[in-house]
Formats: structure tokens, C-alpha cells, sequence
């Protein structure tokens, strides 16, 4: 869905999008060591959906994608994968749709061009929390971050799209520097371990995490970071330009 619902709603066939074809994005952000999620909620209807949207017949699908998450985030230069194609027949459920659409006193046709099958392209993003601006479509009552650990119920398959996002984020975590897209520009080493340690969901040894981060030649040290008292405070990294 996005914030062109209305038109898209009134276009029966589907004309200017190209069909049976969904994005469907899993936005991250990292925030008093949670790792939350971008949630739409339906007006009048209860219902919870990831950020998506269509690819129109003039663009590419990378830029669909980065079309739907600057209309949710209000970002432009973020890190951005495609990570899954969803086409199970099983995800096919017309129902929430047409609640979202009854919702806005709008009844479809049962051959409607968004009640039809649809294969989505999956996404994950990785945002600096503190930049992004959550920012509901018109047929929204929020675009709101949730805890990865206390999701709501969503609709269609979009819990299992979050679950194959978070698999390939851990798998990414080393060399995609996941880490770049979720801190701030400066960090300490116990923020960088932090991250690692909700992402991967367990503890790591904090000596040998250190280690292994000084020694990838990926940091750079910056200051010392002031906690009142100079023989505690911890040194301020970054990462290093040009990776």
C-alpha cells in the first residue's frame, strides 16, 4: 500500500503498474537497544501491515522500493537490500484488503486489481532512528516503530517477511557493515557490541568482540567519550570513510 491508495483503489485494472507485482518492505531502526520495526495501522480496521507498495511501468524495482521508503521515512540515501521473493499461493487472502477498502466506504469487485494474486519482492532497510520521520499513507492512522520483540498480530504473511529479514540481516551482520546503517555517525565499542548482541540475540564475549572489530580495519577511533570522570571514559569510534 501507499500513500496513492486512493488512485490505485479507483483504477480497476491496474493500469500504469505492472501486475501480480508487491513490494514489500521490513524497515529497521536500533533505539535504546531494541531493535524495532515500521508498522502501518489501518484506519477503522485493527489491522497492522508493513510499508509496500507497486511498481509502476516506468520504473525500476529498486526505485519502487526507494520510492515506498522515502514516503514512510522521509530518507533518502539509506542502506536498502532486496532479500526475498514471497509467492506462496497460500499468502493470497483478499480478506484484509477488503476490509481496508470497506473501511473507506469503497466496496470492490470481486476482480478487482488488488484483490488478484499478488508475488512481492522483499526488502529490508536499516535506518538511523534518529533521523527517520514515521510517516503514515492517507488511509493510515499511524506509521509507528515497534519492538522486533513484541509485534503485533499482521496481516496476510507479513510476520513471516519480518522473520526471513531478520535471517538475512544476521547473516549479513559482518560484511554488509549493518552496523554503519543503524548507529550514529559516533559510537562506543559497548553501542557496536549492543547491536550485535539484540540482532544475533545472544551475548558475546566482550574481549574477543573487541578484538575481532579493531582487527577488521573497518573503525576509526575518534575521541574519548566524557562520563564524568576521564579514567572511565570510553573511546568514540566510527566507520572508516570509503567502506
Amino acid at each position: 500500500m501507499s500513500n496513492e491508495f486512493e488512485k490505485q483503489e479507483m483504477n480497476v485494472t491496474g493500469e500504469g503498474f505492472l501486475p501480480g507485482l508487491a513490494i514489500d518492505t521490513v524497515i529497521f531502526g536500533f533505539h535504546d537497544n531494541k531493535l524495532k520495526v515500521l508498522l502501518l495501522t489501518y484506519k477503522n480496521t485493527g489491522l497492522f501491515a508493513l510499508p509496500g507498495g507497486f511498481i509502476r511501468i516506468n520504473e525500476d524495482v529498486n526505485e519502487a522500493a526507494r520510492r515506498v521508503l522515502y514516503s514512510r521515512t522521509g530518507l533518502i540515501d539509506i542502506f536498502l537490500d532486496q532479500f526475498y521473493v514471497f509467492g506462496d499461493k497460500s499468502r493470497h487472502d483478499i480478506a484484509p484488503l477488503k476490509t481496508i477498502m470497506q473501511a473507506r466506504e469503497f466496496t470492490p469487485d470481486d476482480n478487482h486489481w488488488l484483490l488478484k494474486r499478488f508475488v512481492s519482492i522483499g526488502f529490508y532497510a536499516l535506518v538511523d532512528f534518529t533521523k527517520a520521520i514515521p510517516t503514515p499513507d492517507s488511509i493510515s492512522d499511524s506509521c509507528d516503530w515497534f519492538e522486533l520483540d513484541d509485534l503485533p498480530v499482521l496481516m496476510q504473511d507479513h510476520r513471516q517477511i519480518i522473520d526471513k529479514a531478520l535471517q538475512t540481516l544476521q547473516t549479513n551482520l559482518d560484511h554488509k557493515l549493518i552496523g554503519f546503517n543503524l548507529l550514529s555517525e559516533n559510537f562506543t565499542m559497548g553501542d557496536l557490541q549492543s547491536l550485535y548482541e539484540t540482532i544475533l540475540n545472544k551475548k558475546l564475549i566482550r574481549a574477543a568482540f573487541q578484538r575481532k572489530m579493531l582487527s577488521s580495519g573497518i573503525l576509526e577511533r575518534v575521541a574519548k567519550k566524557w562520563t564524568g570522570g576521564a579514567h572511565k571514559a570510553p573511546y568514540l569510534y566510527r566507520f572508516m570513510a570509503g567502506r
